[in-house]
């Protein structure tokens, strides 16, 4: 009961947020990128994430900054992949595809960056489409994250590690190979971006 008044207030307190659509078209102009922008390229409407050669990691950071928002979408990539979303910062990330440090697909997962660890595991199982197309939605609503995956909410956690504010990242794991897909991402925010 719980996590469905969770999902119910936070919806209810999004309900009048604006939508804005952060797939650009042609170009990356919206987003700025840490490490290799070679590891980044827009084709179709799809972003493309993926190692060069030398196996250099990369984010690519929205330039607006967000406080609180819910981010659409949908991402694929065939597994081994080691990716991610980031919640304002580097500290605060949803996993995507195999944790590099305990082996194993925690896709939907906060990882902590300070802690090195994964407080909780979503359970995607019978949700995750690996190769294929899956739809996401991540809701972050000051420390408190929901994520559902395919329509399905698989992750209610509340983070120590939050800020109030920053960018949007995905990220290009470094010392891995690696290839990961975005579209039709959409950020719908309750205050105006800056």
């Amino acid at each position: 009961m719980k996590t469905i008044r969770s999902a119910a207030l936070l919806l209810a307190c999004l309900g009048s947020a604006t939508a804005e659509p952060l797939t650009p078209t042609s170009d990356l102009s919206k987003f700025e990128i840490k490490g290799p922008a070679e590891c980044w390229s827009i084709k179709d409407g799809v972003i493309l994430g993926q190692n060069i050669p030398e196996k250099k990691g990369s984010i690519l950071w929205t330039k607006v900054k967000y406080k609180d928002f819910t981010l659409a979408g949908e991402f694929r990539y065939k597994n081994p992949i080691d990716s991610g979303v980031f919640i304002r910062q580097e500290g605060d990330q949803i996993q995507l595809g195999i944790s590099g440090s305990l082996k194993r697909d925690l896709t939907c997962s906060p990882y902590i960056k300070k802690t090195g660890k994964y407080p909780v595991e979503a359970d995607v199982k019978d949700v995750f489409k690996d190769g294929e197309w899956n739809k996401f939605v991540i809701t972050a609503r000051g420390n408190h994250y929901l994520v559902s995956l395919n329509g399905k909410q698989v992750l209610d956690y509340t983070s120590e590690t939050s800020i109030d504010e920053g960018p949007i990242g995905f990220q290009v794991h470094p010392g891995v190979e690696m290839k990961v897909e975005f579209r039709n991402l959409d950020v719908k925010v309750e205050t105006p971006s800056k």
